[in-house]
């Protein structure tokens, strides 16, 4: 009877074990290739639930259903008008058929290694087909400015002719190309970052130092332009005011000694000692303006300011 137990517990121990061996759970995000003695049986698995498999005989190959992330390595590139620059540069891919992916390169680590092959390998052909400015700039849009530095700077803008948008998708279509017989796919492909290399990079921003520099000086030169018209326009208005000024002040002048002159005539035509009062007032005028302590004067007997000399004395 023990032993009959025993037996029995290790009969089901190894159908537990077998049936365990025997079935495997396809994820959502995984697919799977199964395996006998290292070589392919069958069609992929990609759609989730639970399968059976030979146990101890067929293995189950799970693989990423998602996409993936390829970084690749800064590389120095002469560009062709021969810049030497670092491009840095990254890729999302897909296992697209999963049976042909384990065929020719069995896991991930054999698909990024491909993949750097191929993808640096391109960026590497195209950037060395273009010049720089064709990888830096999209478009031949002008600054998003407005007025005359917009101007400036959009007439200082070398033009392009295909543009690093175009040059990522002429790569990515390239990639696709030698990805095909591979089973997996390049889904997106981005130039992360470029640059000079040290020694190109401080005659580079010289040359943009220079560039700002002639700018400067043609808004400065128009400066200096536009401020000379200015003085000059406001040199001619002080110069017309001041003028109307004199006119209108000779004018208030002449009417102010017209009126004094006929207040002084109707004042000298109204009585004898008004008359009297008016010469002598003038006359008294007449000695405060022309004497003072340096003056010698010579007068005749009959002439008025002798009188007023002789009186007061």
């Amino acid at each position: 009877m023990k032993r009959n137990k025993i037996t029995l517990i290790v009969v089901l121990f190894l159908a537990l074990i077998t049936l365990v061996g025997s079935i495997y759970v396809v994820d959502e995000t995984e697919q799977v290739v199964v395996t006998q003695f290292g070589k392919p049986v069958g069609e992929a698995v990609t759609t989730p639930g639970l399968n059976f498999k030979v146990p101890f005989i067929q293995t189950a190959n799970f693989f990423e259903k998602r996409y993936m992330e390829w970084d690749g390595d800064p590389n120095q590139i002469p560009t062709k008008d021969k810049k030497y620059i670092f491009v840095d540069t990254y890729a999302r891919w897909q296992i697209v058929d999963p049976l042909q992916f384990f065929i020719r390169l069995r896991n991930e680590l054999g698909a990024q290694s491909r993949l750097d092959d191929i993808l640096d390998g391109e960026t590497r052909d195209f950037i060395a087909n273009h010049n720089l400015i064709e990888a830096v700039r999209t478009s031949n849009r002008q600054p998003m400015s407005s007025g005359v530095i917009s101007e400036m700077i959009g007439d200082s803008l070398e033009q392009i002719d295909v543009g690093r948008e175009k040059i990522q998708a002429m790569i990515l279509q390239a990639a696709n190309e030698q990805t095909a017989d591979l089973g997996i796919k390049v889904m997106d492909f981005r130039l992360k970052r470029i640059n000079y290399v040290e020694d190109v990079r401080t005659q580079v921003y010289e040359r943009m130092k220079s560039e700002r520099y002639r700018i400067a000086d043609k808004f400065r030169s128009e400066g200096q332009g536009e401020a000379s018209r200015i003085n000059g326009e406001k040199e001619r208005e002080l110069k017309s005011i001041q003028s109307a000024a004199f006119r209108e002040a000779e004018e208030i002048m002449g009417r102010a000694d017209g009126e004094a002159a006929a207040i002084y005539s109707n004042a000298y035509n109204r009585s004898s000692a008004s008359r009297t009062l008016y010469t002598f007032m003038k006359s008294m005028e007449t000695f405060e303006k022309t004497f003072d302590d340096q003056t010698h004067v010579i007068l005749s007997t009959d002439s008025e300011l002798y009188k007023y000399l002789k009186g007061s004395r």
